[in-house]
């Protein structure tokens, strides 16, 4: 929703009620006593609602046609993702949800809304994952690149510190899960507490890195938007890990193999075009770097002719 319907939309639901159920001031909006009181009621509300429409629809689904529901963070593999699985899969009727927030995700995925999701967890900060949901592993540890000006300082170089950048204004989308709390440990570890300017839209984000007026974090594979660069941080001082997440009664497992690997192709498809971050995975002896330059052969093959696709499974969350 835009901020002005969301007020909107606010204002009336806050009349039907009959009085503030939230505070607004410069850091955001936190709920009232009223708001508290209200929202505890309603979220069981929702979620009886959304389970009722989720039954409704496996209902519809069941009497023909099938369906796949994927969520995501928001990364380019997504796109490639979509086409392995379109191609494979052509008589399924596949969504794509994208959320900043794996936490979000997650639950999602935990009250049948979703049936696989791409999630990430940063360095230090362990994501909550809830009972029933399993977690394979396609990057053990993604670092975070900086994203600056092609006119910075310190555009040339072809390894970046993170003190070299300490007097400059970093940007942060502050929906994103555990983001700010990851990058402002490092810039502890490192002796400065540089400004954070908090920005959702990723368009401005660009732009605003592009003019000099700030840097921002971004993932490896990112595609530079004009006039900007991307750059490794010496010692990697932000990474974290991708998983896909599942709930094991979801799909045959054999079906979810599949998936995991029409996610790993579509990974490796952009590190063949990001010499960066090859250059990044040699440095580091990434096993994915197992990963040719012809584009047509998806992996090496093992003694079997197959491509390695034996991903680590974590076990349902007590």
């Amino acid at each position: 929703m835009t901020q002005p319907s969301l007020t909107t939309q606010l204002s009336r639901i806050e009349g039907a009620i009959g009085g503030l159920l939230f505070t607004r001031g410069q850091t955001g909006s936190r709920p009232t006593p009223l708001g508290h009181s209200v929202l505890s009621r309603a979220r069981p509300i929702v979620a009886e609602m959304t389970a009722l429409v989720t039954a409704a629809r496996d209902a519809a689904v069941g009497s023909g046609g099938s369906r796949l529901r994927i969520g995501s963070i928001g990364s380019r593999a997504v796109t490639g993702w979509l086409g392995r699985v379109h191609a494979r899969l052509p008589d399924t009727d596949t969504t794509i949800h994208i959320e900043v927030s794996a936490d979000t995700l997650l639950q999602l995925l935990a009250t049948n809304q979703l049936d696989v999701a791409l999630v990430h967890e940063f360095d230090g900060f362990p994501l909550t994952v809830p009972p029933g949901v399993e977690r394979r592993m396609l990057i053990a540890r993604e670092p975070r690149f900086v994203a600056l000006a092609a006119g910075h300082p310190a555009a040339d170089r072809p390894v970046i510190r993170l003190p070299d950048l300490a007097g400059e204004p970093w940007i942060v989308d502050p929906t994103a899960d555990d983001e700010c709390a990851a990058l402002r440990r490092a810039f502890t570890s490192a002796g400065f507490d540089p400004r954070l300017v908090h920005v959702r839209d990723s368009t401005t984000a660009a732009e605003l890195v592009a003019s000099g007026e700030a840097v921002r974090p971004c993932q490896p594979t990112a595609d530079p938007a004009p006039g900007t660069v991307l750059r490794p941080l010496h010692g990697d001082p932000l990474a974290a890990r991708l998983f896909l997440a599942s709930r094991p009664c979801s799909m045959p497992p054999a079906d979810l193999d599949a998936l995991f690997g029409d996610l790993q192709d579509a990974y490796e498809q952009l590190i063949r075009a990001n010499p960066a971050y090859r250059a990044w995975l040699s440095r580091h002896t990434s096993p994915l770097l197992r990963v040719p330059d012809r584009p047509d052969q998806p992996g090496r093959p093992d003694e079997s002719g197959r491509c390695d696709r034996s991903p680590r499974t974590e076990p349902p969350a007590a």
